[in-house]
């Protein structure tokens, strides 16, 4: 399958630079499964989801938190600017080091060598670049940091939180860039369809019946990359940490013998849930990475709807999202989302694919 098959004209101001005032205000696009294989679009806000969700459904959400992952220091001795995004932890590696040990991307990328020390903040966090990392993809290094303190308080006060790169200025509100049920930092981007919920809008979905659970998949940098290859079934996918406990594994489960609807609340979820059921037909419990590839011709095994935002072109995002409702639905709905001045990205408005 050709990886232009996935391209789209979006006009640059079209791009959201800047959140709502309030999280639920955003537009949602509501793209209906209809027989044959069509589809039909409604337009509504994300405060109007509770008319879409139905009393039984279970609605998952990924409660990870992104990292202060974008640290700005300087090489010791030399005192030049040095850059650092934090992608994952080495974790088995940093057990037998003095420090913590991370899989990193640096800027610029020849300013510090192995076995070079940079600074960070005030002092207080420093590291040494140790290597390349195995995989060696996008130029990635490995890097031990040494914390003078707890390393989630010293991180707090070094780093920042990553913003994409076609946000050209940082949030107003930092929390923004956060859901409201963030709990467990690890990402290094935001899974942007949950940025949309409000604690108003979850108690409403509540008391309508819709049951909540959720799941965990730390987000990679690599969600949102283009693919590069010619083909898609030439693309290597990124993997990502992700944990779903035994208690949502059960629920999800009754929800399918029931036949209650499973709704995702972003690609992140979605990407968990049938990671989790790979094996058995079934989401199971357990945790680990996974590098699950999803594009058309996929078949779903968990997910019955998708909550989701509007993706880059030829992303492995728009690739799942064309697998759930069909390739020319999709971007014959994206076509209309342009006309009708949708916002874009990850600060834009929503879909819910039904």
């Amino acid at each position: 399958m050709k990886t232009e098959l996935f391209d789209y004209a979006l006009p640059p101001e079209l791009i959201a630079q800047t959140p709502l005032p309030e999280r639920d205000a955003s537009r949602l696009m509501v793209l209906i499964r209809e027989r044959e294989g069509k589809t039909r679009a409604e337009h509504a806000h994300f405060r109007d989801l509770p008319l879409y969700l139905r009393p039984g459904d279970l609605l998952v959400l990924n409660d990870t938190k992104v990292m202060p992952a974008r640290l700005l220091g300087r090489k010791e001795g030399t005192g030049a600017r040095i850059e650092v995004l934090l992608l994952r932890p080495h974790v088995e590696e940093a057990q037998s080091l003095d420090g913590y040990l991370w899989e990193i991307l640096l800027r610029p990328a020849k300013r510090l060598k192995p076995g070079q020390t940079a600074v960070f903040g005030d002092g207080r966090l420093r590291g040494t670049v140790t290597g390349a990392a195995e995989n060696g993809q996008d130029g990635r290094r490995l890097m031990s940091f040494v914390a003078d303190g707890a390393w989630e308080e010293v991180l707090a006060e070094a780093g920042r939180v990553p913003l994409p790169p076609y946000i050209r200025e940082e949030l107003a509100d930092k929390e923004r860039y956060q859901t409201v049920y963030a709990r467990e930092s690890g990402s290094a981007a935001a899974p942007t369809a949950g940025l949309h919920f409000t604690p108003a809008l979850l108690e409403a979905l509540h008391r309508g019946g819709v049951e909540t659970r959720k799941i965990l998949l730390h987000v990679g940098l690599g969600t949102f990359r283009p693919v590069q290859a010619e083909t898609v079934e030439d693309h290597v996918m990124h993997s990502e940490y992700f944990r779903v406990e035994p208690e949502t594994a059960a629920a999800i489960r009754r929800a399918k013998v029931e036949g209650r609807r499973v709704v995702a609340a972003g690609t992140t979820v979605a990407r968990t849930l049938e990671a989790a059921a790979a094996r058995t037909g079934m989401a199971e419990a357990g945790e680990g990475r996974t590098d699950i590839f999803i594009y058309p011709g996929f078949r779903f095994r968990v997910v019955d709807a998708l909550i989701t935002n509007f993706h880059f072109p030829r992303s492995t995002l728009l690739m799942l999202v064309s697998a759930f409702a069909g390739r020319e639905n999709v971007l014959a709905a994206y076509e209309e989302a342009v006309r009708l001045r949708y916002r874009f990205y990850s600060l834009g408005d929503a879909m819910l694919l039904l």
